[in-house]
């Protein structure tokens, strides 16, 4: 991973297969996103956890479901909490409304799940699966 912590086309990590197959075939599309995310990410102070759930209060205004579970995972690897996770859908209820903040919802809940999920294949086998 970057120094951001951000994936690279180079090393993609978990992205969604569609995005992997996108910039597979516009690289230098996929390498400029990537140089804008890298360069937003360090413009101040905020840290990685406050930047992510930031960014999941923006997925769910927009209703974008891949990139809130990317965020949440990031947010969970970054040290964010499951209330902190939660507390940053919540915030959206009165902006963005009730459908979208249970969607959004959904989709935490379910990446959640998901770590959970990995979590545990990870301590049954002592190592990454």
């Amino acid at each position: 991973m970057s120094k951001t912590d951000l994936p690279t086309p180079e090393d993609p990590g978990k992205l969604p297969r569609t995005f992997k197959q996108f910039a597979r075939r516009f690289p230098k599309l996929a390498a400029a996103h990537q140089s804008i995310g890298e360069h937003t990410a360090t413009m101040g102070p905020l840290d990685k956890k406050t930047q992510h759930l930031i960014k999941i209060g923006i997925c769910l205004g927009a209703g974008l479901e891949s990139a809130m579970r990317s965020h949440t995972r990031r947010a969970i690897q970054a040290g964010a909490t499951e209330a902190e996770l939660e507390q940053a859908v919540m915030l959206g209820m009165t902006t963005c409304g009730f459908p979208r903040t249970v969607a959004a919802w959904q989709w935490v809940r379910q990446q959640l799940e998901r770590e959970q999920a990995d979590e545990g294949e990870t301590d049954q086998d002592g190592e990454d699966s």
